[in-house]
């Protein structure tokens, strides 16, 4: 037997040692904290302006989503809510001047905006009114200069097809229990959610910060679930991530403790 080989089992044996004589394990609670994107100190009022929405019919995503972080912000955050009539955000787009916003120029005048956005790309179109600066400020002065919340909010249908693996149970000649991975076609149907929120300071006009996230939920094809369910599951995975850009949060969690 080598030196190496004989401290190995020596270390092995130590360990085993120390294991046997850890008779109780405890699990303790532990919350890490997450510093806020944004620094909002100066701010003590907050205005949910409004979205520019689209993709279903089934769900208005802009009065929705205005409810939903009103909602939120109440209780999960320090900053006064204000409750006002949802702003006509596309409306106000589609009355600013486009040629000044670098949008297409055609003979007749400047391309006009789609009426009905059903993807990305006719939300983009609609997004030079955050950069409006002159428009937020006159928000901000008739609010008292609150921190303003907008953006755009894209609700789709979605259809996939391909394989899923799942796990079935599985019982042998002996009754012994199993689990085993199997791989089975499937028609699925769903929606994808892509909110972008941007912050705008009401005192000044101007863009602060701006986040984009994308989720996506898929059923089996024969389940039919509401379209406005599907929205709610879909914005309470993204409600934590847009509330840490405000203020702090806690990531809770356990670590075991051997003793």
């Amino acid at each position: 037997m080598t030196a190496r080989t004989a401290l190995r089992i020596a270390s092995s044996a130590s360990v085993a040692i120390v294991l046997a004589g850890c008779t109780t394990f405890y699990e303790v609670p532990i919350e890490t904290p997450i510093q806020p994107k944004l620094d909002i100190s100066s701010f003590q009022r907050v205005l949910i302006a409004g979205f520019i929405s689209g993709g279903s019919d089934e769900v208005d995503a802009n009065l929705e989503t205005v409810r939903l972080l009103r909602s939120q912000l109440r209780t999960k955050s320090q900053l006064r809510v204000i409750e006002a009539d949802v702003l006509p955000l596309q409306d106000v787009a589609n009355d600013q001047p486009r040629a000044a916003a670098g949008d297409q120029v055609t003979a007749d005048g400047p391309a006009a905006l789609p009426d009905r956005i059903r993807d990305e790309k006719d939300l983009q179109s609609y997004e030079r009114v955050f950069a409006n600066v002159d428009y937020w400020k006159r928000i901000g002065e008739e609010f008292q200069s609150p921190l303003i919340v907008t953006g755009t909010v894209l609700f789709v249908p979605h259809q996939r097809s391909g394989f899923v693996t799942s796990e079935r149970e599985v019982y042998d000649r002996f009754g012994r229990r199993s689990v085993v991975p199997v791989r089975t076609y499937m028609e699925r149907k769903g929606f994808i959610l892509r909110p972008k929120f941007v912050f705008i300071d009401g005192r000044t006009g101007t863009t602060l910060y701006a986040e984009s996230f994308r989720e996506e939920i898929l059923y089996n094809a024969q389940q039919n679930t509401p379209a406005l369910s599907s929205y709610f599951e879909l914005m309470d995975r993204l409600v934590p991530s847009f509330l840490s850009t405000l203020s702090s949060q806690k990531i809770k969690g356990t670590r075991v403790l051997l003793k």
